[in-house]
């Protein structure tokens, strides 16, 4: 093509990267490879070759990963984390700096590198996911130096095992191997089977920055590598990748007492108002759903767009598809590259086939020939339960439906088992920032899309997982608190045969939305006191029992919209109104435990409520620093519907200390009340009948713990659960909790000194954060 025909049309010409250079640092490796384990490369093993998506050229041979290098790798790990940890914040600081600088020295080897390997447009991976990745080990270098003076409660968990998808390779390994070092862990990573390359790389820089031995260890392989991690003798899985996948995982770690996050899928909304820049919009969905070819768990693959506007916008989105450039992932010019994998690119193909919904329209492109290629799809005129409005392709293909009230949209959005990112455009700021606290999404991004910083968590809610990576937020999955805990045996209920002081029938009932009602099961058991005397009795709660209570929770969703400060006045009325029958309580505690600290309990259980009280306003989200000219808000969003197995050696502090901080946040709650001493639980919904406590916000079952336990856990309704029961029901809450990935909070059979004040740590697991991102400027 020469110059006078390139004005004529204009098109780009060919821009292609050189690859010399990333083949031949594969070529100096041998182009086979071992593991990296306590700081060297193994000797090459049988395995599995790693290809060229966009040709189908072998790039390198590497190891399958067998069950002694798995525990090889755990063992050096285990080994150097004392040391690591004891290095101290700013010690650690150091290496991460290292590694930050020596990525920014191989930027372009790496960005080649995860082009070749994965099949991304070489913009992509020089423009944004290379320096992501930089970004993320500066940024926790800093968190590193300032551990120190702004966490001096929080210590490292120990060994992670970290498994890492292949839709960013190096990008993900940062996310989760930059903060876990930075607290003083250290790492045992497997990158995806089809993209290894980059993770191998980073491990030959690891030892350039001469990271000690152990610090970070990096095995490839199938699945069944991730699978032995994740049985391994390691004290945290954070994973990312499907929600099948995921939800095994949650399985495999329950009751194991390993710290889990979990980043999975997701069908994201991408909402267009009708007051929207359209040509904007349209820029913005071609980076939200062909960035990466669509293989992005936050992709904005569920096009919303208002009636009015609906035809022409479409019209303006074909025309700009069927000018997008697919082709060779190294040319410059290219803007959708290959799929990572035949296997995927089958996938694509066999959901796009199956749909006989809606109009499809394929780019009118040319094709390249040979190479896992599949043109950038748009399917209109679905209908939201048809199949590709549910399902993640994880591919090229946005599908499309209407709305026509911003109520009508929100709606639609939410009607996903998902809960990971969404978009609003919207030239309106009140109309898009009245939808985004509506939408059940951990990240939310007004006009604009993919948006992602260090220095704001980025994580989901529902099935999409839980945990955040990044921000401050993040740094609690690597953390805990610097707290030696006991070991916490069941407490049996006393037995007797003694006859009621009162001949008068007093059996407590259950609490369900804001009524005492009867038990299903229609039985009740005796509650006895140390010496055998007959203090009462309770009904046993069943499975029906919690369906109403989790109905009732539901029922009370308006408690979560109102403000800090009528949380607060309710919770200063309910304590007001223990302390007004404190010695009443005192007493049905000491008779009921047999001990003489019931006195000492109601008064602390009346601070906890003013504790609560006075955070329910205070709180508060952050802004975070991101470098865009916007703001990214972090804000704090009630979980929703949280189940509660109460302490029973607390049986009033322990319900109290739990059910404050949720309700502040503005939770509702179905507790279980304690499984020995129940009734100072029944005689605290009297106190909660007189404190304006809406119907519902609080719901209280009497029963076995034992049998209360699993109808809780796998309740789809329920949002959370927490469990700090001394029966042993740790494994099967995390087990049965794995239906809809809620969010769990089990003791291990590990006691709480609930005289202390942990309500810092109940806010923080009351509360889902969720960024919103706002970019400002003409």
């Amino acid at each position: 093509m020469n110059v006078k025909e390139i004005f004529e049309t204009m098109d780009y010409g060919p821009a292609p990267e050189s690859a010399a250079e990333a083949l031949t640092w594969l070529v100096d490796q041998g182009s086979r490879f071992g593991h990296f384990i306590n700081g060297e490369f193994t000797a090459p093993a049988d395995g599995f070759d790693s290809k060229n998506p966009a040709t189908g050229e072998v790039l390198a041979t590497l190891s399958q990963a067998t069950q002694d290098d798995v525990d090889t790798a755990v063992a050096a790990a285990r080994a150097a984390q004392p040391k690591w940890e004891k290095l101290g914040g700013p010690g650690r600081a150091k290496y991460l700096y290292a590694l930050a600088r020596l990525l920014q020295k191989h930027s372009r080897l790496f960005a080649v590198l995860e082009t070749l390997d994965n099949g991304k447009p070489i913009r992509e991976s020089r423009d944004i996911d290379i320096p992501l990745a930089q970004r993320h080990f500066y940024y926790h270098a800093g968190m590193a130096q300032l551990m120190e003076s702004e966490l001096p409660d929080a210590q490292a968990l120990g060994v992670c095992g970290q498994i890492i998808p292949w839709n960013f390779p190096l990008l993900m390994l940062a996310w989760k191997v930059a903060p876990a070092i930075a607290m003083g862990n250290t790492v045992v990573l497997k990158p995806a089977e089809y993209t290894s390359l980059t993770a191998l790389l980073f491990a030959d820089i690891c030892r350039q920055a001469g990271l000690p031995k152990g610090v970070v260890n990096i095995l490839t392989g199938d699945g069944a590598v991730g699978e032995m991690i994740t049985t391994a003798e390691v004290d945290k899985i954070a994973f990312t990748g499907s929600t099948s996948v995921g939800k095994r995982i949650r399985q495999a770690t329950a009751g194991s007492g390993k710290a889990l996050t979990l980043e999975l899928g997701g069908k994201s909304p991408y909402i267009v108002f009708d007051d929207a820049d359209l040509d904007s919009a349209v820029e913005g969905l071609v980076d939200a759903i062909w960035f990466n070819q669509g293989q992005v768990c936050c992709a904005g693959s569920r096009l919303l767009v208002q009636e009015s506007i609906a035809e022409r916008f479409h019209a303006k989105l074909r025309a700009r598809m069927d000018k997008l450039r697919i082709g060779n992932p190294l040319d410059k010019c290219i803007d959708v590259g290959a799929v990572v994998d035949p296997i995927q690119l089958n996938t694509i193909q066999g959901l796009v086939a199956a749909n006989t919904a809606g109009t499809t329209h394929h780019a009118q492109i040319p094709m390249p020939k040979g190479g896992c290629f599949y043109p950038p799809t748009l399917i209109e005129g679905l209908a939201p339960s048809d199949t590709l409005m549910q399902e993640e392709i994880f591919g090229p293909v946005l599908v499309s439906c209407t709305f026509r009230t911003p109520a009508e949209a929100v709606e639609l959005a939410n009607n996903t088992r998902y809960g990971l990112a969404a978009t609003v455009w919207s030239e309106n700021i009140n109309l898009a920032l009245d939808i985004a606290p509506k939408l059940v999404a951990g990240v939310v991004w007004i006009n604009g899309t993919n948006m992602f910083d260090a220095a704001a968590g980025f994580g989901g809610k529902r099935e999409s997982g839980f945990g955040r990576e990044g921000g401050w937020e993040g740094l609690a999955a690597y953390t805990k608190t610097k707290v030696k805990s006991k070991q916490l045996n069941q407490i049996a209920p006393f037995s007797g045969a003694g006859a009621p002081a009162d001949p008068l029938d007093r059996t407590a009932k259950l609490y369900i939305g804001g009524k005492q009602a009867r038990p299903d099961s229609g039985y009740s058991r005796n509650v006895y006191g140390p010496k055998g005397a007959l203090l009462g009795q309770v009904g046993l709660a069943n499975r029906k029992d919690v369906r109403n209570a989790v109905e009732a929770a539901a029922g009370a969703r308006a408690w979560s919209k109102t403000t800090g400060h009528l949380r607060a006045q309710i919770l200063y009325y309910i304590a007001e109104n223990l302390s007004a029958r404190a010695d009443e309580f005192a007493n049905r505690i000491n008779a009921m435990t047999g001990k003489t600290q019931g006195a000492d309990e109601v008064e602390t259980s009346i601070q906890r409520l003013f504790t609560a009280a006075a955070w329910a306003d205070k709180y508060d989200g952050q802004v975070h620093g991101v470098p865009l000219r916007g703001v990214a808000l972090a804000m704090k969003e009630p979980t929703g519907t949280i189940g509660i197995l109460s302490a029973d050696e607390a049986p009033l502090l322990g319900l109290v200390s739990a059910m404050a901080p949720a309700l502040a946040m503005g939770n509702r709650v179905v507790i279980a009340a304690s499984d020995p001493y129940p009734l100072a639980a029944t005689d605290f919904y009297q106190v909660l009948e007189t404190s304006d406590v809406p119907a519902g916000v609080v719901n209280i079952l009497t029963g076995s713990h034992a049998e209360l336990a699993t109808p809780l856990a796998s309740h789809l309704n329920l949002n959370a659960i927490w469990s700090f029961s001394s029966t042993d029901l740790s494994a099967d809450i995390e087990a049965a909790s794995a239906g809809n990935l809620k969010r769990s909070w089990v003791n291990n059979s590990q006691a709480m000194d609930w005289m202390s004040d942990h309500s810092k740590r109940f806010l923080q697991e009351a509360v889902e954060i969720k960024n919103i991102w706002v970019p400002y400027g003409e």
